[in-house]
């Protein structure tokens, strides 16, 4: 009986936390992070600030870690195109994950877009600008041609241009998500013939 009674605690414990992560990058958009205090992130979630201290100290603490939890599908992803063959498969399931993974971290991009200074401060820049050059070398060839090497690399710019830049285009959400993976699928495709052509 133990087990489940603390299984369930835990979860919920784990929900407090993503409760915490949730409301305080709510707050840190809509009022600027160095403007948003702890007591007003405890005060919207309606706990103690003892109660939100118990799960994070500082609010660089709460911002790493909604860092950390949200990309991890990306380090997910690369640890997993690391072990693929070098296949067109390969690549193209790549960024379709990542299309996923971003779509699922939508609201810590905007952050780290609104809050350049922050981000910086916190190194979150440097750890995401490895992350993507990891998944870069996974889906290039290193001796493909520099054309082909432009192609794999905007593949990722790609989707990331649907998730901002596209903001304001009008249309659904998701069929620019669609619509922006489809555009990056193809540019891996093209670039990985024109290796094999060349190989």
């Amino acid at each position: 009986m133990g087990v489940t009674m603390d299984g369930t605690k835990q979860q919920r414990r784990g929900n407090t936390r993503q409760r915490i992560q949730d409301v305080a990058l709510e707050l840190f958009a809509e009022q600027g992070y160095e403007k948003t205090s702890l007591r007003e992130i405890a005060e919207r979630l309606d706990v103690t600030k003892a109660a939100l201290y118990y799960h994070f100290k500082t609010k660089e603490e709460i911002l790493v870690s909604v860092f950390e939890d949200l990309t991890q599908p990306i380090q997910d992803l690369i640890e997993w195109g690391k072990g693929q063959p070098h296949t067109l498969e390969t690549k193209q399931e790549i960024v379709r994950r990542y299309s996923q993974a971003l779509a699922g971290a939508e609201p810590l991009f905007r952050f780290m877009q609104e809050n350049q200074a922050t981000v910086r401060e916190l190194r979150i820049g440097d750890s995401f600008k490895d992350r993507m050059r990891a998944l870069r070398n996974i889906l290039m060839d290193p001796d493909a041609p520099l054309t082909d090497q432009v192609r794999c690399v905007s593949a990722l710019f790609t989707l990331h241009a649907g998730m901002f830049v596209m903001q304001d285009i009008e249309g659904d959400p998701q069929k620019k998500r669609e619509a922006a993976l489809e555009v990056a699928v193809d540019l891996v495709t093209q670039a990985h013939r024109g290796s094999s052509d060349a190989g």
